[in-house]
């Protein structure tokens, strides 16, 4: 059997370290933020819902679509800025959280625009009124073109590793990762230590 050549070898190693790359920069956080904005997704979907079907009485701003939406969005955005915060991006959260927070709700209210216009469009434009229209509308299409943009302002503008006043360093790694839920003490360590130059 004969040893494969440094020819051979070079293009494998190159797409490795691409597939590692492509991982550790973009696929991790991507998935990280596809789980935090599902739990947000079920949080929007059941206030919208209940709002729509007078879970606060009828004949009000709040059980109308925009209301509706606009309060749902309102406490998604809660849920998902903890979530982001703790978890998906947990190693560039900055020290100063309120700007964060700004910056965050900032682009949640862009996205919340997008949404509410895909709903408008749909139940005052084209005059698609019922329950299910609104919900294809505002929490499928207008959800789908919202995370997009949101998955790409969160990752690189308000938790971008660029920023100043992020935790850096291994040990503030290891301490974040191990704060955050769902991951353990020994694989933050392990994560941080993997980071390390």
């Amino acid at each position: 059997m004969t040893e494969p050549t440094t020819t051979q070898t070079a293009p494998r190693g190159r797409i490795a370290r691409l597939a590692h790359a492509f991982w550790d920069k973009l696929l991790r956080y991507a998935l990280k933020f596809g789980v935090v904005g599902g739990i947000g997704f079920v949080v929007d979907f059941a206030i919208f819902n209940w709002l729509r079907v007078g879970g606060l009485g009828a004949e009000h701003f709040l059980s109308g679509p925009i209301g509706a939406k606009v309060a749902a969005v309102a406490v998604a955005t809660i849920v998902t800025w903890f979530g982001n915060r703790y978890w998906t991006f947990r190693e560039h959260r900055r020290k100063n959280y309120v700007r964060e927070l700004l910056e965050f709700a900032v682009v949640a209210v862009s996205g919340l625009l997008i949404n509410l216009l895909c709903l408008w469009v749909s139940h005052y434009v084209l005059g698609f009124t019922s329950l299910l229209a609104d919900n294809i509308s505002g929490n499928f299409i207008g959800t789908a073109l919202a995370t997009l943009f949101r998955f790409m302002l969160y990752r690189y503008w308000v938790f971008g590793h660029h920023r100043s006043g992020t935790v850096v360093g291994a040990e503030e790694q290891a301490q974040a990762g191990a704060s955050a839920l769902f991951e353990s003490d020994e694989l933050a360590a392990a994560d941080a230590r993997s980071k390390k130059p």
